[in-house]
């Protein structure tokens, strides 16, 4: 068995290209997908059941997809939700009046499914499990019990399986209130369980005391397990990425991360990075280091300082983990496979057979290979580990969306208005979330700005994205581009400014007004259309970039449909031709550079390989552009503000 020890390519900064080509987030997925090929349960000796277990390893798969673009990734991950939910929503195996939480957690997928699809039955099986939370039993204090055969009980796990579902659904469903209650869920484990020497939380809490395994006094389990705590961690990070500002206990749930990550950097095993199993106490007899946990812990830190929640110097105790886990972990078989070794099967507390809590107890459960938490746990922090190198590059600089001149809007499925086409967070074929992506994998900050450019709103971005600016058949109140938002924009570009302009083709967007602004940069869309598709016939939209290009320098063929041709003058110059048809132009005024091109091409449609063939290769010129984008963002002084 070769081990495999891959820091120098996962923390070195190779391009986005290798990186990719040499994961091992890309390898433990194919292990993934040749051993469950249709669902996770695919033997038929078992009985196929909804549970927690495929959700972890899915949502390392959906951050794959995010991470390449890929459609395999997404096309798994609703096939093996296909295999539980039917037409009509239903959850096979599902029963509500279980009321146990861990059936709550593939909940995250069913969402990220409907808001791809827009398929009715994923909004259905997801709001199934959100109506379950809404009668969960709780504690006298509020806390969701466990499940409905363990009352009273709060286990560390159940905040995991539970929360960042709850948070997620809160957000995009417009119930600001709910984040109250999941802010008293993660206060209320935490008041029971810390321990206020090391700071560490008891596996579970048992209120009514009546357990065998509660301390008769604090109703507490007798030990730290390693995984209940990463979960718990795991839970805080990801309900935190969906909690509003506005929340006025937002900052007492960073607090507690802050807690948490202080007490796990303390029983890092200094010599491996790793953590054991009964985590603080490493001397113990058959105490072993633990591979879910370990890679839990490292995605928790890494992925909460990505996203502010943690000072970078934290990021430390993620890197030394996963060169550990790598090290320790990962193997690869004779026939070529990636396998993870050391992942404990289960772990918990009373049922039958009795489970006391005891150590004895936590070191007589299975340790086995390719676990299904233990490989979701690992890809989670794989996909965070590999975005590292990269992070950096733009880091505090900012993408602002214009939602402003495209300022369409579109009842959701609970009849509440929203923005719609080319936005941020739209999943779906016609939104730029894989794109959103893209500019954040760079440390680019993606935001929207909802009214027309001024100098003052424009101080906060270092690119003004303007995408497809509506027209009447668009929009029946359309904001049209006027001479003084022009005078505006190109004030903010002759300073140092990045405009990128992704227009449409004639009868899907305005002309008339939009080029006062491309004229502005000697650039001129016509009302015209090119490259216009017949169905499937995707070679109609092939553009072959030539060796050498200096904005797409690693691809060969990209996919543009229905375009607008462009005319240039000075300053403005063609930076991409298909025959005599301008694809790319590009200006440079003063300090800053304007990008334009006749479509919206980056959009999800056309990104994500699932339609196109894999020979197009937008999504790796995505990367490419943003790449581009940055390097034309001048320097500032030390000391400047935007």
């Amino acid at each position: 068995m070769r081990k495999i020890f891959c820091l120098v390519i996962i923390l070195a900064g190779l391009s986005t290209t290798n990186l990719q080509a040499q994961s091992p987030a890309e390898k433990m997925a194919a292990t993934v997908m040749t051993i469950w090929k249709d669902s996770l349960f695919s033997d038929p000796s078992k009985p196929a059941k909804w549970t927690y277990d495929q959700g972890v390893i899915l949502k390392g798969i959906e951050g794959l997809w995010y991470k390449t673009g890929d459609g395999k990734y997404f096309n798994y991950m609703q096939k093996c939700m296909d295999f539980f939910v039917n037409d009509k929503g239903e959850i096979r195996t599902y029963k509500a009046s279980d009321y146990n939480l861990d059936n709550v957690l593939c909940g995250r997928i069913l969402m990220t499914l409907y808001n791809v699809t827009s398929k009715d039955k994923y909004y259905k099986a997801a709001l199934t499990l959100r109506e379950q939370l809404k009668t969960q039993p709780r504690t006298n204090a509020g806390g969701f019990w466990h499940k409905k055969i363990y009352p009273y009980q709060m286990w560390l796990d159940g905040l995991y399986m539970a929360e960042p579902f709850y948070a997620e659904w809160s957000a995009t469903y417009n119930e600001p209130a709910a984040f109250d209650d999941i802010a008293h869920q993660f206060i209320e484990m935490e008041k029971h369980a810390r321990d206020a020497k090391t700071g560490l939380l008891y596996h579970g809490w048992d209120e009514s005391k009546q357990q065998k395994w509660a301390n008769p006094q604090t109703g507490l389990s007798p030990h730290f397990w390693a995984r209940a705590m990463a979960w718990y961690g795991m839970a805080l990070v990801d309900a935190l990425e969906n909690f509003p500002d506005a929340n006025s206990k937002k900052d007492s749930i960073k607090a507690i991360l802050k807690r948490f990550a202080d007490a796990i950097q303390k029983v890092q095993d200094p010599a491996t990075g790793l953590w054991y199993d009964i985590i603080n106490m490493p001397t113990a007899k058959g105490n072993y280091f633990e591979a879910s946990a370990s890679s839990m812990f490292v995605c928790a830190i890494a992925k909460a300082v990505r996203l502010g929640f943690l000072p970078a110097s934290y990021l430390a105790i993620s890197k030394k983990g996963y060169v550990g886990i790598l090290k320790k972990f990962l193997v690869t078989d004779a026939n070529g496979q990636t396998n993870l070794e050391g992942t404990v099967s289960v772990s918990g507390l009373g049922g039958t057979p009795y489970r006391d809590g005891s150590y004895a107890y936590y070191m007589s459960e299975k340790v086995i290979v390719n676990d299904p938490k233990g490989v979701g746990a690992f890809l989670q922090a794989a996909n965070e580990m590999e975005l590292v190198p990269t992070l950096g590059t733009a880091k505090g600089k900012t993408v602002l969306l214009d939602d402003w001149f495209n300022s369409e809007k579109k009842k959701d499925i609970i009849g509440i208005e929203k923005p719609y086409h080319y936005k941020w967070y739209e999943m779906y074929n016609n939104g730029i979330s894989l794109l959103g992506h893209v500019f954040n994998s760079f440390g680019v900050q993606t935001k929207t700005l909802s009214a027309a450019p001024t100098a003052a709103n424009l101080k906060q971005a270092d690119i003004y994205l303007i995408i497809d600016a509506d027209n009447l058949a668009d929009n029946p109140t359309p904001n049209y581009v006027q001479p003084k938002d022009a005078e505006e924009v190109y004030n903010w570009v002759k300073a140092g400014g990045i405009l990128v302009l992704l227009h449409n083709d004639k009868g899907n967007a305005e002309f008339e007004h939009f080029n006062i602004l491309a004229e502005k940069f000697g650039i001129h869309y016509n009302e015209d259309s090119y490259n216009r598709v017949i169905g499937t016939q995707y070679e109609m939209g092939r553009i072959d970039i030539p060796a050498g290009n200096p904005i797409l320098p690693n691809e060969k063929k990209i996919y543009q449909k229905e375009i607008s041709s462009i005319g240039v003058k000075g300053p403005a110059v063609a930076m991409l031709k298909k025959d005599d048809l301008i694809i790319f132009a590009v200006a440079k005024v003063g300090k800053g550079t304007v990008f334009a091109t006749g479509d919206p091409w980056l959009y999800n449609e056309y990104t994500d390989n699932r339609k196109l063939p894999l020979e197009y290769e937008n999504f790796k010129a995505a990367n490419d552009l943003v790449s581009w984008l940055i390097k034309q963002i001048p320097a500032r002084a030390p000391n400047s503000k935007k």
